[in-house]
């Protein structure tokens, strides 16, 4: 539960300042408990990575998506400065998507504001499903199971989906194609994307995280679950890494990326906002 600092910094700054829901396992705490003069202490709150570095001999591109490359312009011995030009589309790597991914008209990475990008977190591990079927797909029951043994998945949440995969980046394994070139990763059923969006845990905003290439099965070439998803101001999280650094309860994630005018999204660097520094 976050207390103290923790808890002014979530409760202060994301639910006050920007909008968004008291994390799950977290308590309210006193503006003065947490506070130094009119500031927050955020001496006690931990901040870990929870994105791939993005490396083009190991980042696995999307079938389909165009090449990703760093090139070296200029050096420090020549130049007398050191820069790199990067080639890469806007979902490459660990990504977050804006509604227009999939929406005709849909919000623009430029339209969401910061509210839209901090959101209380909540874990599901489905690695030991994932591992015995690679095409699981997240149901009704073990979201209730989920808030039975954790508590209610706060209102405007980002519920992120532990499969095991981001243990597979940079190897074909991530795609996880067969024979037939089919891809499987397992990801959220459509079922369990809709109670969600029904009892109002994803809300006006929020998201669904995954670390395979997206909410979705692989094996759904219709996209129904994020197709679902980019509704009002909500977004995705695709290719998190890092996830044992995120509790099952009690954080936040922080999304971080370039704001492109009319983006579909953006290359990110996402945290985890922790507590206990």
């Amino acid at each position: 539960m976050l207390r103290s600092a923790a808890v002014g910094m979530a409760g202060l700054v994301g639910a006050h300042a920007l909008g968004g829901a008291t994390p799950a396992g977290a308590t309210e705490a006193a503006g003065d408990q947490a506070s130094q003069g009119n500031g927050v202490d955020l001496s006690k709150v931990k901040l870990v990575f929870l994105s791939h570095v993005n490396d083009p001999a190991v980042t696995p591109l999307f079938p389909g998506d165009p090449e990703f490359t760093l090139e070296v312009l200029t050096t420090v011995p020549v130049d007398g400065f050191y820069m790199q030009y990067v080639r890469e589309n806007e979902h490459t790597g660990t990504h977050w998507g804006a509604p227009a991914h999939f929406q005709d008209g849909g919000l623009t990475a430029d339209q969401l504001d910061p509210g839209d990008l901090f959101l209380p977190a909540v874990k599901i591990d489905i690695r030991a499903k994932a591992a015995a079927n690679a095409d699981y797909a997240l149901t009704v029951a073990d979201l209730k199971d989920f808030e039975r043994r954790n508590g209610p998945i706060p209102r405007q949440s980002a519920i992120v989906l532990w499969t095991g995969w981001e243990d597979r980046w940079g190897t074909p394994a991530y795609f996880n194609f067969d024979a037939d070139g089919v891809m499987h990763q397992p990801g959220f059923g459509l079922e369990a994307a809709e109670w969600l969006l029904d009892h109002g845990k994803l809300g006006k905003r929020g998201s669904l995280g995954t670390d395979t290439f997206g909410a979705d099965l692989g094996i759904d070439e219709t996209f129904a679950v994020t197709t679902l998803l980019f509704d009002r101001h909500r977004i995705s999280l695709e290719n998190m890494a890092n996830l044992a650094d995120l509790p099952t309860t009690g954080a936040w994630v922080l999304v971080g990326g370039p704001r492109n005018a009319a983006g579909s999204g953006s290359t990110a660097t996402i945290y985890g906002v922790l507590p206990g520094g």
